[in-house]
């Protein structure tokens, strides 16, 4: 499909006259991967000719986002996985008219319409970004995003680099056993990091995360131990299982894969997601396995549990760059506002029980995200650091 195509058919359907069978194809071409740069340039072209006007009519609003959602609803279970790319559409064009919003709604459509609202001061505050600290094994600390490229340092017969692109890198350059050194990678609220081990295995720290690992394998197994939230692509090596220590709660054994694993102390469940491979959850006498797409979940009282479909938009948001809730309440939002833009949250008031579905580019400021919520009737404070929400 040339831009022309493109462009007529996205005029289209803004104006409501394509057919349904239309409406899908739009959908699922700006779903490809391939057509990404040609989608966002033509977004770029029809969001200047709207530019002029700015703030769409409430009315105008609604009828995109009822559009958008029922088309969501009413496509099946092929889609359930695609919350991103299927809004994308809408998301682009009210992403620009309305300073960033990225559609969220709650359980209450009729009050999720949205306007631009002018916040204060207070609450243009910026995530962190790539920052972490790196914990040698004798004590000593790195201030990672502050380091310079190259190499950090040497301990024992590995080297220890941060690359070009930011992300930290365990070459172990010479042979022979080595005494076990423990490194401690460290980020803080509102901060990121990625790091590659000794044996090729990538890991993604989410903001207010940790991981405890050797410099150098060695032995009949690869241990690791996590707190927080991390990604993981691990290497394969069949005769070294890789196994991780979530919060001396619950041990992940795996071979080679890729998984989610989040297990903040302030969140109710332990989740392990499965994206590719397989892996086996350990809780005391309790094992489970897990397939693609599946989720393992353990609670504060130690009961495992296994979901069958989990939402794999949600669980790689934030490594994706994106914060995304669906059928969230409030209080599980905040606590992912208060890890990853660095503030402390209090309530005050009754607040409303409600679930909300949407999200933001994780780079916006946390004033994007209020102007959304206060659009349904959740209010803010600015104390400082702190963030008081009120009815």
């Amino acid at each position: 499909m040339d831009n022309k195509q493109l462009g007529n058919l996205l005029d289209r359907y803004m104006n409501k006259e394509t057919s349904e069978q239309e409406t899908q194809q739009l959908f699922l071409y700006i779903n490809d991967p391939q057509n990404e740069q040609q989608v966002t340039e033509l977004f770029g072209d029809f969001l200047n000719k709207e530019s002029e006007e700015r703030i769409l009519p409430a009315y105008r609003q609604q009828e995109i986002l009822n559009r958008i959602f029922v088309h969501q609803s009413s496509s099946g279970k092929k889609f359930k996985h695609s919350i991103l790319t299927w809004t994308k559409l809408a998301a682009a064009i009210l992403l620009f008219i309305l300073c960033g919003v990225y559609l969220l709604k709650n359980n209450e459509p009729k009050s999720a319409v949205l306007t631009a609202i002018n916040k204060p001061k207070a609450f243009d505050k910026k995530p962190r970004g790539n920052k972490a600290i790196l914990t040698l094994g004798n004590g000593s600390q790195i201030v990672l995003d502050s380091a310079r490229n190259g190499l950090l340092v040497q301990q024992g017969n590995t080297k220890i680099i941060k690359s070009a692109n930011g992300h930290i890198v365990y070459n172990k350059t010479l042979a022979g056993t080595t005494i076990p050194i423990y490194n401690t990678m460290t980020t803080p609220r509102g901060g990121k990091y990625d790091l590659e081990l000794s044996d090729g295995t990538r890991v993604w720290l989410n903001a207010s995360s940790s991981i405890t690992y050797p410099i150098a394998f060695s032995g009949t197994e690869r241990r690791v131990t996590v707190t927080g939230e991390a990604y993981f692509e691990v290497a394969k090596n069949k005769n070294m299982p890789f196994k991780i220590n979530v919060n001396d709660k619950e041990e992940v054994q795996v071979l080679g894969t890729h998984f989610n694993i989040m297990a903040y102390s302030d969140e109710p469940l332990i989740k392990t997601t499965l994206l590719e491979g397989s892996v086996r959850i350990v809780k005391n006498k309790i094992t489970g396995m897990l397939k693609p797409g599946q989720q393992a979940q353990l609670n504060t009282d130690g009961k495992l549990s296994v979901t069958n479909d989990a939402d794999i938009n949600e669980v790689m948001a934030w490594k994706n760059g994106q914060t995304l809730f669906v059928n969230e309440d409030l209080k599980t939002i905040m606590r992912q506002v208060s890890r990853w833009y660095d503030v402390d949250v209090e309530y005050q008031g009754d607040i409303p029980a409600r679930l909300f579905t949407g999200g933001i580019s994780r780079e916006s400021n946390l004033s994007v995200l209020l102007k959304v919520l206060e659009i349904n009737k959740i209010h803010f404070r600015a104390a400082g650091k702190k963030l008081i929400v009120t009815p």
